[in-house]
């Protein structure tokens, strides 16, 4: 499994939220298994998005499209500054083995 990981500013998580839920790129059509959002504890103007796909190619298009027909496009009014983005591949997942 991979994982695009976005971390950008926003103006408020409300704004971003509405922009997010009209899922312009149609993140299930684009191969986005689940989704997770998160924001670091302490900073409200900032906000984690992660998204797992079953290839890394599906998970670099997607990227790539993010970059041309939303970001690059300046009608991201919620959003402050360049997203940091990274896709992570995932190595092991499991329970927490008992000492």
């Amino acid at each position: 499994m991979y994982t695009l990981q976005i971390e950008h500013g926003i103006s408020s998580y409300g704004a971003w939220r509405t922009a997010y839920d009209a899922d312009p790129l149609d993140r299930a059509g684009s191969g986005v298994l689940a989704a997770r959002v998160a924001q670091p504890v302490g900073d409200d103007r900032r906000v984690v998005v992660e998204l797992d796909f079953a290839a890394e190619a599906q998970a670099e298009l997607f990227l790539a499209r993010l970059r041309s027909e939303v970001w690059g496009t300046g009608t991201a009014p919620a959003l402050r500054g360049g997203p940091e983005t990274r896709i992570l591949r995932l190595l092991d997942a499991g329970p927490v083995a008992a000492t």
